[in-house]
């Protein structure tokens, strides 16, 4: 009876998450994206803010802007996704029909009094934009200019004054039935005097226009941004580094290797007694290589939730190139969330089937630590920063309903998943599968050279895997930050490759030089060596920060390194992975072909 229940309950968590999905891909009332003559089109309102902090956001009535009483307001139902990044569309009340020019209509009246007058002028002061959405486009406009006021020609010392923009000219191209371009043109700025009765009008112009309708987002790209040569030289670039280093490993795994094995069976022939390796070098710690690594069960779960954040990356990035589900809001993230929770069965597998091969025992506290390890920081994370938004009543609140939902999608969708994987990669790891045996008493390290200690081999491995992904880290950081559209998926999956096979590579080449200094911890540096990636990628977002951006206050601060944190975790958690996963390949190669006793 209990396991019926059980299924039953993670049955509805699976209807609620394919809710989520179809609300997110289908939308509300201009869901077809199709219209008659005549037919009523919406012009929803999203959110209002300072330009330069784009987080910052506020719910578009907050400002004291007078509102249409000419029909019911209503909002507008979103997906998942579109919750998560913070959209919320109310309906404007602007009365716009298909293809029916509209002249310039007064809205309302705005009366302007002292409180009034104090909020939009530091609105205006702090450049506040707002955001709206006509058939699924988005239009911006500015709340109004900080300028000198009017007077008499050569009258010195003229002071600034705020201005308001009273009139918003909406001007629409159609092709057929369809919407494929709009456009929002803020005009009459009036100044902002306490007292003042300001007219809010708006007019409405349609433009019939022979481009196609599935190049209607094409507008919002900026190819000389995100397509100049620099973008296509980083490629290159990045692609040389890669041959450079895959020749490389080639050399250490075809020349120096080689040259190794043959000394080491010339030894064997003069030998008589025990059958022994090389008195030094990377054979002389055979016996310790595969000793298990200290907190094992930490490095297993990060092994397995860096192995699902590989094939997760992998999911979703084929999954927008595909499906071009940039043109959709809230789409990425909704796939995100879903790919996270499918992708679950790898973190358990694989880190289950880690901490047996080592000999682990406590196999349900590793399962525990698995499910939670990403969800825990990233939830933690993300209830800071909503604390941070709800005390400035902020649009990027995330409701408590909200919360429940995603909480309710790790915990019957993504824990489950984690589950059968740990018991499948219990069934199929074998303790102790390792090429040599394990000696029963620890070898000392010696005391090697500096460049040589995993403090200096972790330090300087993560230069090189960043200096691959610098240049995408550039347009993706402004994209999030500073309004661009980022549509270069593809490019984006080139980079994400290359990361892989420079990654692997510079891992390899450190073990391999740690392992000749008879230094056998090799599992926790390789780890370490390849996150450390993620450490120079923070560096350079403190370096943003400061230099490419004109983000102040509190919550924007705490919004941008809070995220770039969490991205910085995860970026540590899979480059990380990927290190230690190729550097074992490596290892366990190697390692294969040694005698000894």
């Amino acid at each position: 009876h209990c396991v019926r229940k059980m299924w039953r309950v993670r049955s509805l968590a699976m209807a609620g998450l394919a809710m989520s999905l179809l609300i997110g891909f289908v939308g509300a009332d201009d869901s077809t994206h199709t219209y008659e003559d005549g037919e009523e089109v919406h012009i929803w309102t999203n959110k209002v803010g300072p330009y330069h902090n784009p987080q910052e956001t506020y719910d578009y009535y907050s400002l004291p802007f007078c509102q249409p009483t000419v029909k019911q307001i209503k909002r507008k139902s979103d997906g998942l996704g579109a919750i998560l990044e913070g959209t919320d569309l109310t309906d404007s009340g602007l009365l716009m029909h298909f293809k029916v020019p509209q002249p310039m209509t007064k809205v309302c009246e705005l009366d302007v009094n002292s409180e009034e007058e104090g909020i939009l002028v530091d609105a205006v002061r702090n450049h506040y934009w707002y955001q709206m959405y006509i058939d699924e486009l988005p239009i911006w406009g500015m709340v109004g200019e900080y300028m000198q006021a009017a007077g008499n020609e050569g009258e010195e010392n003229q002071v600034e004054q705020g201005f308001i923009y009273t009139h918003k000219d909406f001007s629409i191209a159609y092709n057929g039935n369809q919407i494929v371009q709009v456009n929002l043109t803020s005009e009459n700025p009036m100044p902002i005097v306490m007292g003042d009765k300001l007219d809010i009008t708006f007019s409405v112009k349609w433009v019939e226009t022979d481009a196609p309708f599935d190049s209607r987002f094409h507008r919002y790209y900026d190819f000389d941004f995100f397509e100049h040569q620099i973008h296509w030289f980083s490629i290159f670039n990045s692609f040389m580094m890669v041959v450079f280093l895959v020749g490389l490993v080639a050399l250490i795994l075809m020349r120096t290797l080689k040259n190794d094995y043959a000394v080491g069976e010339d030894d064997d022939l003069e030998l008589t007694m025990d059958r022994v390796v090389d008195e030094t070098g990377w054979k002389q710690v055979h016996g310790e290589v595969f000793r298990a690594p200290p907190r094992l069960m930490l490095y297993s779960a990060i092994i397995g939730n860096g192995n699902q954040l590989i094939v997760l990356g992998m999911c979703v990035i084929s999954l927008v190139l595909l499906f071009t589900l940039y043109h959709h809001r809230g789409t990425i993230v909704t796939t995100l969330i879903v790919c996270y929770s499918l992708t679950s069965f790898i973190a358990g597998f694989s880190s289950a089937s880690t901490y047996k091969r080592y000999g682990g025992e406590d196999w349900k506290a590793n399962m525990v630590l698995t499910a939670v390890l990403l969800p825990a920081v990233a939830g933690g994370t993300g209830l800071f920063l909503n604390a941070i938004a709800m005390f400035y009543q902020s649009a990027a609140t995330t409701s408590f309903g909200t919360m429940v939902v995603v909480g309710a999608i790790w915990l019957f969708v993504s824990c489950p998943l984690v589950l059968g994987g740990t018991i499948l990669g219990r069934s199929m790891a074998v303790v102790g599968d390792f090429p040599c045996r394990v000696n029963n008493l620890r070898r000392p390290i010696p005391d090697g050279k500096w460049y040589t200690r995993p403090t200096a081999v972790v330090l300087f491995s993560g230069i090189l895997p960043f200096g691959s992904i610098f240049i995408e880290m550039y347009f993706i950081f402004t994209s999030f930050w500073n309004y661009k559209f980022y549509y270069v998926y593809g490019f984006m999956l080139l980079v994400y490759l290359i990361l892989f096979v420079v990654t692997v590579c510079v891992s390899i080449v450190s073990t391999y030089f740690l392992l000749n200094a008879e230094d056998y911890r090799w599992h926790w540096t390789s780890l370490f060596s390849a996150g450390s990636t993620s450490v120079y990628v923070y560096l350079y977002a403190i370096y943003y920060f400061f230099t490419k951006t004109r983000m102040t206050g509190i919550l924007q601060t705490f919004f941008y390194f809070g995220y770039m944190g969490l991205f910085c975790f995860g970026l540590f958690v899979l480059t990380g992975t990927i290190g230690a996963m190729g550097t074992n390949l490596f290892v366990r190669k190697i390692y294969q072909y040694i005698k000894s006793d």
